[in-house]
C-alpha cells in the first residue's frame, strides 16, 4: 500500500473546516474494517484513510506545523500500513470493568507471541505477526499492532464466495472465531490488491 507523504495531508486550516466530514467518512470507512472477536477482542484493519486520519488528529491535537516533526509523525503511522500482498490491523483488547482491567489484562500476556491470531479463508490460515514492544513478561498492552501475511492458497479461497472466512483468537483461556463479514472480506480483498467481486469455486 503507498505510503503516506505530506502532500497527502490537508492542511491545518483546511482540516479544521473539513474535519467533521472527513470524520463522519472515517467513521463509516472503519465501520466496514472493525469486526470484535468474541466479548474482549477487536481488530480494525488499516488503510491509508485509517492512518491518515490518525495522523491530521495527531498534527491537530499536537499542533504540529514544522515539516520535519511532520514527516516524524508519518514515518511513525506509515509502518502501520500493509506492504503489498499483507493486512494489517490494530488489535484492542477491551475492558469496560475498572475492577476487572488488571485481571483480564494479565490473563492476556504472551497473545503477542506465538500462533495466537489467526485469519481464515477455506482451508487456509494465515497467523499474525504482532509489533515487538507492546508487552513484557508480567505486563500486558491493550493495544497491538499485527500484520497478516497471507501465502499459498488463502488469497483463492478468500475470492471464492463458496468458501467461508473467519477470524480466531486462541490464547490461553480465551478461545474466540468468527466470521468475516462481506462488507470486510471486500476490504480485506482490495488491500491485496484483488478484484472485490468475487468468484464461485467449482
Amino acid at each position: 500500500m503507498k505510503l503516506l507523504t505530506a502532500a497527502d495531508l490537508i492542511p491545518h486550516a483546511d482540516y479544521e473546516q473539513q474535519r467533521d466530514a472527513f470524520r463522519q467518512r472515517i467513521i463509516e470507512v472503519k465501520r466496514r474494517r472493525r469486526i470484535s472477536v468474541g466479548a474482549r477482542v477487536t481488530l480494525v484493519f488499516e488503510n491509508r484513510d485509517t492512518i491518515q486520519f490518525q495522523v491530521q488528529e495527531m498534527i491537530r491535537v499536537e499542533r504540529i506545523f514544522d515539516p520535519s516533526k511532520v514527516q516524524d509523525e508519518l514515518d511513525v503511522y506509515n509502518e502501520l500500513l500493509p506492504a503489498e500482498g499483507e493486512l494489517s490491523a490494530t488489535l484492542f483488547i477491551e475492558i469496560t470493568e475498572p475492577e476487572r482491567i488488571k485481571q483480564e489484562l494479565d490473563s492476556f500476556r504472551g497473545i503477542d507471541r506465538g500462533r495466537s491470531v489467526a485469519l481464515a479463508a477455506g482451508p487456509y490460515k494465515v497467523f499474525g505477526e504482532f509489533e515487538g514492544g507492546h508487552s513484557k513478561e508480567d505486563k500486558v498492552s491493550a493495544v497491538h499492532f499485527v500484520r497478516f501475511r497471507p501465502a499459498g492458497g488463502f488469497a483463492d479461497a478468500l475470492l471464492d464466495v463458496s468458501q467461508d472466512a473467519s477470524i480466531l483468537v486462541d490464547h490461553g483461556a480465551y478461545k474466540a472465531e468468527v466470521p468475516v463479514p462481506e462488507e470486510l472480506r471486500r476490504e480485506w480483498l482490495k488491500d491485496l490488491g484483488l478484484p472485490t467481486t468475487s468468484k464461485t469455486g467449482a
